[in-house]
């Protein structure tokens, strides 16, 4: 048995679903702010490309293809989302 199989991470937060209906949008921004990185695609100086977010919007980087701003991401130890 390791620590993934508790059904919780160790340093994850749990929080009811009365407590992130009564967040502030100010307390949502920041909630993952340093866990989660979110991609999106986007077009930089007439290219495709994908640009890579915290999770309170803040650009932090951008990469040729969605499996590189992936691996970037996870090279930082934060978990990729994606943004349709």
């Amino acid at each position: 048995m390791n620590e993934h199989d508790s059904g919780a991470e160790a340093g994850r937060i749990q929080i009811s679903d009365a407590a992130l209906r009564n967040l502030s949008v100010q307390d949502f921004a920041r909630l993952g702010l340093e866990e989660l990185a979110y991609v999106r695609p986007v077009v930089l100086n007439g290219a495709r490309a994908f640009a890579i977010h915290a999770a309170d919007g803040t650009p932090i980087g951008a990469a040729p293809s969605s499996q590189l701003a992936a691996a970037a991401i996870l090279q930082h130890e934060m978990e990729p989302v994606a943004v349709h």
